[in-house]
């Protein structure tokens, strides 16, 4: 017999190689979906030892089981669905009802001659914009307590006595303001970030939000929004949930950070009250 070619050699060796089969995980499918249970093939005629057909009566309850859990899966993500569509619709009639109310109240106040005095706002969006170059150790210390560990960075905080004695010392360092409803949703949507088992994870999901905050109502983007903009009861869960917003430097940049906003020379740092939701626009 003729002696093998070095190219037939390689592609026998080819063939006979092992093949690799990758098996991608799919990530959008629940957890039930993903454990194959096997399928044992028994030839006709053939004497099945006594420990197949355990095994194959195993499987039959695995996979019927399995079944099961993957229909009430669906049906509980369909209802939910279907409830946060609702519950969504509702927010944004609670919203433009509450701006028409506020309407009124100023034509009202203006009719009669009087001053209508505008609500007291609840929620504070905090900006750092000073790095780490020269910073004494108390301001240090409560921008750590306030989660600005880095500049840009940027938080939701409640409107009370102690964040804002707490936003006194580190004044110089930061700006801060009211956001507007429009400014929290393109955060959230835009740069919005969990805190999941302490690693950043992109908020791509609803199951993500559900799976942190469902036990306080929160199942979707649109619930923890809402929760964000009216400060509602379960504010601190959701604000900590959600990781530090990273900022880019503002387009067209800032005015001057060694000067107080609120200076007639005028300058970046300190409250801008409405006015943050334009400075947000330019790092969003």
């Amino acid at each position: 017999p003729q002696p093998w070619s070095s190219p037939q050699v390689a592609r026998l060796a080819t063939a006979l190689a092992p093949v690799a089969c990758v098996r991608k995980r799919p990530t959008s499918l629940a957890m039930a979906e993903r454990y194959l249970v096997p399928k044992t093939a028994i030839a006709e005629g053939a004497v099945v030892p006594e420990k197949v057909k355990l095994k194959i009566a195993r499987d039959a309850t695995l996979s019927e089981e399995k079944t099961k859990a993957v229909a009430a899966k669906a049906i509980a993500h369909t209802e939910q669905r279907a409830s946060l569509k609702k519950r969504t619709q509702e927010y944004e009639k609670e919203y433009s009802d509450y701006q028409k109310k506020l309407i009124d109240l100023r034509r009202e106040a203006k009719l009669g001659g009087n001053f209508f005095v505008e609500p007291e706002a609840k929620l504070l969006f905090v900006v750092r914009i000073v790095g780490i170059i020269k910073l004494s150790p108390k301001p240090r210390k409560v921008l750590q307590l306030l989660r600005l560990k880095q500049l840009h960075n940027g938080v939701f905080l409640k409107v009370n006595k102690p964040i804002l004695q707490m936003l006194k010392l580190v004044q110089p360092y930061v700006t801060y303001g009211y956001p507007s409803l429009k400014t929290v949703r393109a955060l959230v949507y835009k740069r919005g970030h969990g805190k999941v088992t302490k690693q950043r994870i992109p908020l791509t999901d609803n199951q993500i939000i559900a799976d942190k905050l469902g036990e306080k109502g929160l199942h979707g983007m649109e619930d923890l929004i809402h929760e964000i903009y009216t400060v509602g009861p379960s504010f601190k869960q959701a604000a900590n949930f959600l990781w530090p917003f990273k900022l880019s430097a503002p387009r067209g940049g800032f005015k001057c950070k060694r000067h107080g906003y609120c200076e007639m020379k005028g300058g970046d740092w300190g409250n801008r009250e409405e006015e943050i939701n334009e400075l947000i626009a330019r790092m969003n």
